[in-house]
Formats: C-alpha cells, sequence, structure tokens
C-alpha cells in the first residue's frame, strides 16, 4: 500500500531496512496510527528513522509523498524556489533594525493576512522581489522573508526581524542533519588527514598494521596473518589564525570546537595558534581576547615559523573595505605601514599550504560582501561545514614546488 513511501524514503538518503519496514506496516496493521495523519507520521517517523541527524531527510521524503501534510496552503517547489534567496539577509541595515525595535506595537488581523495569503497562492504564477502585493522577498507585504512588512507569514528563508506570526515552508530539523552540523568529532575525523603528511621511521617494524592484517588474513582462509608496519614520524606543522570578537561572536563555541580538536589530536609535529580582528595586520594575539600588546609581529611569525607550516585561518571576512584595503583600516591597532590585503598577500608568499575556513561564507559571487570576494580570489576559501573542512584538508594536503 505504502510501497512508493517506502522508495521515497530510499531516494531521499535514508537507510531504511526491510525489518523496519515489515515492523512499520505491521504497526498500521494494527491501527497504531488511529486514522490520524499526525500519528501516522511520528509512527513513521518513530519506527523508520535511527536518529535525529535524519528527521530533516523524513521530512522531505514525507512531504513530496503526503504534499500538503505541513500546512494547509499547498506550497510548490516553484514558489519555494523563487523564495529561497539566503544571501538576501546581508542588505538589512542595522538602521531598519532599529526602526522596527522602536515601533509601537502593531495590531496585526491574522484572519486577513491568511485569507489574502491563501488568495495570493492561488493567483502568483510568477517570482516577486520587492513590491507591495505578491509573495516574494524584500518587499513590504506581509507574506515573503527578508522584506519590511512587521508581522505576517514567512515564507521559505532564513528569520530577520522575528515578527511574522506564522513560518511556511520551514524545515525545522534541517541543522540536525550530520552534513550541516560540525562537532568536535568530526572536527578530529578531518584533520587526521593531515596525518598523510606524517613520514615512516627508517627503523625495525613494531607497529601492527591492522588493515593489512584484516586483508591478509581474508586472503589466507580466515587463519590469523599478522602485518607489521613502520611506526611513522608526526611531521605536519600546522598554524591556526583564528578571527574573534565582532561578528564572530556567534561562531565562538563552534572555535573552541575547533581549538580543542586541534590540540588533542596527536598527528602534529607542532601546533602555534593566533587570533587577530576581522583581517591579519602586523601583529596577531596570544588569546582571543585580542588585547593590545598581548601579541607577536607578523614579521616574527614569518620569520619563525617557516614555509612548511599548513595555514588554516578562520573567519567570517565580514569587514568593511577600508579595513581591507586602507594602510589605516586597523582601528585596534597598528597596520605596520600596509593595508590587509597587502598582509594577507604576504601570508599567501610565506607558506605554500594555506586556506580560509568561512562560517557564513556566501553562496556564490555576492557585491554586497566585497571583502569576502576580494580574500576568495586570493587564498582558497571552504565553508566551515564538515565537506568543506574535508575539502580544505586536501587542498592542504597538495603538494607544492
Amino acid at each position: 500500500m505504502f510501497s512508493h513511501f517506502f522508495y521515497t524514503l530510499k531516494a531521499k538518503g535514508l537507510d531504511v531496512s526491510l525489518s523496519e519496514w515489515l515492523a512499520f506496516e505491521e504497526a498500521l496493521s494494527k491501527g497504531l496510527a488511529k486514522s490520524s495523519l499526525t500519528a501516522f507520521y511520528y509512527m513513521a517517523r518513530s519506527i523508520l528513522v535511527k536518529s535525529e541527524t535524519e528527521y530533516d531527510k523524513f521530512d522531505m521524503a514525507f512531504e513530496e509523498e503526503f504534499k500538503g501534510i505541513f500546512s494547509n496552503d499547498a506550497l510548490t517547489k516553484q514558489m519555494l524556489s523563487w523564495l529561497d534567496k539566503p544571501d538576501m539577509n546581508e542588505l538589512l541595515h542595522e538602521n531598519e533594525k532599529q526602526w522596527l525595535s522602536n515601533m509601537e506595537e502593531i495590531h496585526i488581523d491574522k484572519d486577513d493576512v491568511e485569507t489574502k495569503f491563501k488568495n495570493r497562492l492561488k493567483d502568483q504564477d510568477s517570482e516577486h522581489n520587492g513590491g507591495t502585493y505578491w509573495i516574494g522577498t524584500m518587499g513590504k507585504t506581509s507574506f515573503g522573508n527578508t522584506g519590511g512588512n512587521v508581522g505576517g507569514i514567512r515564507v521559505g528563508g532564513t528569520t530577520g526581524y522575528q515578527s511574522a506570526f506564522q513560518v511556511v515552508g520551514a524545515r525545522k530539523y534541517k541543522d540536525f542533519r550530520n552534513d550541516k552540523v560540525i562537532d568536535n568529532r568530526q572536527f578530529m575525523m578531518a584533520l587526521r588527514k593531515l596525518r598523510q603528511f606524517s613520514t615512516k621511521l627508517n627503523i625495525p617494524k613494531t607497529e601492527l598494521d591492522i588493515d593489512s592484517t584484516i586483508d591478509k588474513t581474508c586472503n589466507n582462509g580466515g587463519c590469523l596473518q599478522i602485518v607489521m608496519e613502520r611506526p611513522r614520524k608526526n611531521s605536519v606543522k600546522l598554524l591556526l589564525l583564528m578571527d574573534s570578537g565582532g561578528t564572530m561572536i556567534p561562531y565562538a563555541n563552534l572555535l573552541n570546537e575547533l581549538f580543542q580538536s586541534v590540540h588533542k589530536s596527536n598527528h602534529y609535529k607542532e601546533v602555534k595558534t593566533y587570533y587577530f580582528h576581522n583581517c591579519i595586520y602586523s601583529h596577531v594575539y596570544k588569546t582571543p581576547e585580542c588585547e593590545n600588546g598581548d601579541w607577536i609581529d607578523t614579521e616574527w611569525m614569518f620569520r619563525n615559523l617557516d614555509k612548511d607550516f599548513k595555514v588554516i585561518i578562520v573567519g567570517d571576512a565580514a569587514m568593511a573595505p577600508e579595513e581591507l584595503y586602507s594602510k589605516d583600516g586597523n582601528y585596534r591597532g597598528p597596520n605596520g605601514g600596509l593595508s590587509g590585503m597587502e598582509w594577507l598577500q604576504l601570508m599567501k608568499r610565506n607558506y605554500k599550504n594555506i586556506v580560509w575556513m568561512n562560517p557564513k561564507m556566501a553562496i556564490g559571487d555576492a557585491p554586497w560582501r566585497e571583502a569576502e570576494t576580494a580574500i576568495k580570489n586570493l587564498l582558497p576559501m571552504y565553508p566551515l561545514t564538515v565537506n568543506g573542512l574535508k575539502q580544505a584538508m586536501e587542498k592542504l594536503m597538495m603538494k607544492k614546488n
């Protein structure tokens, strides 16, 4: 009866076993869903989903199979694609937020808004950005996202002023996905890739080679055949430079996870960690507080941390253009006679392997994020996600002359 649902779940990446599916069908036959769509949803999820990291995949499959379950309003995929503008939030200015926060409470007729919303859904046949009537982005209507209207229905997008009384098309569990969320273990697994830089010592084979032992044993009809290998010498030297304060405050816990992962690892010959604010200038700081005087000269770092160091820079690159291009752009301390861009160029010149990790990286070119775009053109930049970190490690592993 629900065989198509099974294949939809598999297509969304859920590993549903045959025994789980049979248990699901048995629960249906016993009437455990009680003719309730909500009960059916939770029963199916409890049986067919193994981890909360897969809730989002399940919701996507459920919505596709039983269209309109999560809302009385039949939102099409095309409508949601028109409203998917993740970088629009960058265009919301601080003065607009302040204006909204100072406004007196506004009376909103929710029934009237919902009626108008349903009528727009029936009639709208194209994308709208800005405006005062249709469902869209950056407009003044009560429906859409990243607009200037207070109160209404947010459709797609991300929260801005947090004034919507209803959210349609939201995926509540998307941040639970293990291809989105990054944690200490995932950091450590990605950083382990750098161990491939390690060299083998020319000494007796004293360490068990587990993978080769398993292969040899299997090929030997199951009879144990031990394979030993020479121990590795950790030869990786890692320099970690992290942006601290300001717009990076929301990512403080994430950076702490990265810091702990690096320093817990035993795969490195040497690890050095320093901090900066917005951009690297003539000094880098010893602590995340970035206090004046508690620093080292960047030129000293160039002289004493040689070109064999693998460099990971972590920051959101959310700085004003003058902080990057002006020789006086560093409002916290000295510039050393160079602009931030010139210091980054020196970083690239001094270190063969260098990457920039960005926790808030824009998709594609973002003209309103001039500094980020300029840095992308200078240094390899990756999003600070599980996949982004793996790609960055692969980049660091590339040999350069």
